[in-house]
């Protein structure tokens, strides 16, 4: 399959597999959607200050956050690594403490 020879955006191994949706870096577990990676359109998602956003950049929350359905909440200052920029209603798919979860980019600020 043309999935398994792809080269990982994050770390550049060519050690991954395709799970059915994303392919998936053996080495360093990050996930990407193979259709959205060789297309020609990218994703144009600006931060609060107006800056570039792009995949594995690193953002810090502005605020906090509640999280819905939730009694945690997101403190200002928390940091989130490698992001990934996705297609919606919020266009940050990321982890920050542990916690996955999607973020709209008028929350957040680039690292």
């Amino acid at each position: 399959m043309s999935e398994a020879t792809q080269i990982c955006p994050q770390c550049a191994s060519e050690q991954n597999y395709f799970d059915g949706t994303f392919t998936v870096c053996l080495e360093c577990g990050h996930e990407w959607d193979a259709d959205s990676a060789n297309s020609s359109e990218e994703l144009v998602v600006k931060d609060s200050n107006g800056n570039l956003l792009a995949n594995g950049d690193d953002v810090i929350l502005i605020k906090d956050l509640k999280l819905k359905g939730s009694s945690s909440v997101l403190k200002k200052g928390a940091k989130a690594k490698g992001i990934r920029l996705v297609d919606g209603d919020h266009e940050i798919d990321c982890k920050i403490d542990g916690i996955k979860i999607m973020l709209k980019a008028c929350f957040v600020k680039k690292a």
